[in-house]
């Protein structure tokens, strides 16, 4: 059984109870500059945060710039990212990353879709992060978890990562957009997980139309 769509005034519940649990939410990619974000965000992809930043850990002081980075060669930085998964493709896509930034952007991280998904490595979700994250842009990233959480709460229903995408930026309430990504990718990650999800903890188990729910432990009062 599919969940119903959430009302507009559900929707602004979730996101003012997703807000005053995490007011001011962020990625959990260590990283202090744009460029280091969007290596990051590469680096992740099918990988966790936590791998990546053990990774990143030792290979920002080291090198954490395109020039830097392009310096170690194909098979120094490997030698820093081997234990992410997919780590040769990454690789090879974070040194092409690094020579057009260099050599086409004065190695600065580009602030448009066309130009991000331009690079190797790049793709749309991968751009709406680095444009929400780094530029403050109402993009959003549709993860393994956003789309799961979208779809179970009936938040933004969809047959796709895209569709889950325009739904969310069509229904979510302006005030909440910016820092939206991150706060349903926390409670997917931590609270609306995929096997078994928490609905006793949940802080939206009221407004969430996932017909399961009270199977796992969700008030059926609310």
């Amino acid at each position: 059984m599919s969940s119903k769509n959430m009302t507009k005034k559900q929707i602004q519940v979730f996101f003012e109870r997703l807000k005053e649990q995490r007011p001011s939410p962020k990625t959990e990619l260590n990283y202090q500059s744009n460029f280091e974000l969007l290596i990051a965000v590469m680096l992740s992809a099918q990988a966790t945060d936590i791998s990546v930043n053990k990774a990143t850990d030792k290979l920002y002081p080291v090198a954490n710039t395109p020039e830097a980075i392009y310096a170690l060669g194909l098979d120094g930085l490997k030698d820093y990212i081997r234990t992410i998964g997919l780590y040769n493709s990454k690789a090879q896509n974070v040194i092409k990353t690094c020579k057009i930034l260099i050599e086409q952007h004065q190695s600065e991280v580009p602030n448009t879709r066309t130009a991000l998904e331009a690079l190797p490595g790049v793709g749309r979700k991968t751009a709406n992060v680095v444009l929400n994250t780094a530029f403050g842009q109402a993009a959003m990233a549709v993860d393994t978890h956003i789309f799961r959480v979208g779809n179970r709460t009936g938040l933004a229903v969809g047959k796709n990562v895209l569709e889950v995408e325009h739904r969310l930026i069509k229904v979510i309430p302006k005030e909440f957009i910016l820092d939206a990504h991150h706060w349903l990718i926390l409670h997917g990650r931590y609270c609306c997980v995929a096997r078994k999800p928490k609905c006793g903890e949940c802080i939206v188990a009221d407004v969430c139309r996932w017909p399961n729910r009270f199977e796992f432990g969700a008030n059926k009062a609310s």
